[in-house]
This record gives structure tokens, sequence and C-alpha cells, in this order.
């Protein structure tokens, strides 16, 4: 079953992309206490990703925290090295890169797709959350190999 808006974030091992390098760390913690702003997308390097996914939400990052968003992050189903790298290249600094490398998260919310047919196997859906408190109040699923719903623009619109 897919997460809905009024539930709670579940608990899945994220690891979070620091300057010392990779930190485990539970994502109901992660988003307890503050507001979130959550896109994930299906891979890192991936043209829409690396072209319009990740620069919509750097282009919009001081935007969405005037608007009250404390940390705006970014998930995918690559390790934590691979996040680090792609965060280096796009120039992402502000993101916050959370690695769900076995993809645990995306099947816990309920937004894993198969990429198989692609060669990428177990995957993230596109998407775009707000997280108050651990809780979601905002949703946007992209349909597949779409991207309207999902962008830094899309969600700062709906704030």
């Amino acid at each position: 079953m897919t997460i809905a808006i009024g539930q709670p974030i579940p608990s899945a091992t994220l690891v979070k992309v620091t300057d010392d390098g990779p930190d485990s760390i539970d994502s109901a913690d992660f988003f307890a206490g503050r507001t979130v702003a959550l896109f994930a997308v299906p891979g890192a390097f991936t043209p829409t990703c690396s072209a319009r996914h990740l620069p919509s939400f750097v282009d919009n990052l001081d935007l969405l925290k005037a608007k009250g968003v404390d940390e705006v992050a970014c998930t995918s189903v690559n390790d934590a090295f691979v996040m680090q790298a792609w965060a280096k290249q796009a120039e992402a600094a502000g993101i916050t890169m959370l690695a769900d490398g076995n993809g645990e998260f995306a099947t816990a919310l309920g937004l894993a797709m198969d990429g198989s047919k692609f060669g990428m196997g177990t995957r993230s859906q596109r998407y775009s959350m707000l997280v108050k408190d651990g809780v979601v109040t905002q949703l946007n699923v992209e349909q597949p190999g779409e991207f309207r719903v999902s962008s830094g623009d899309y969600l700062l619109g709906a704030l």
C-alpha cells in the first residue's frame, strides 16, 4: 500500500551523505520534529533526474526555506558514494542526500518500482512530498515516464 497524506513516515534505514562519510540514520528519526521537503528520483546521474529534477530543488532551495521548510532532501536507490558524487557534480550544496541503497525506504513507502526492463532493478518512483514532524502533508507521485508534479517548482507552488 502506498503511503498517503496524514500517515507517518515508516521506519527504514537510510544513509545520509556527510562530509565525513556515510552515516546510517532511521527515516522516522530524520523527519521527526521539523518540516522536510523530500523528493525521490529513480537514479542519480540519470537524464531527467540530473537535468531537471535535482536542479529544480537546488534552484528553489531558498524559496522553500522561506516558506517554512527546515531541510530539503533527495533520496534514491543508490549507494551513499554515488549520491555524494552526484551532489558534488550537480553543485547541490544544501540538499541532503539520502541513499536508499537496498530500496528499503522506497518499499516501506509503497513507492518502489520495477526498473528491471531498463537494467535498473528495484528503484524508487519519482515523487515529492512535504513531511511535517514525521507526517506526510503533501504527496506528489509522478506517473511512469512523466515529470510534472514532483518538481521543486510544483512543491513550492503548493506551499
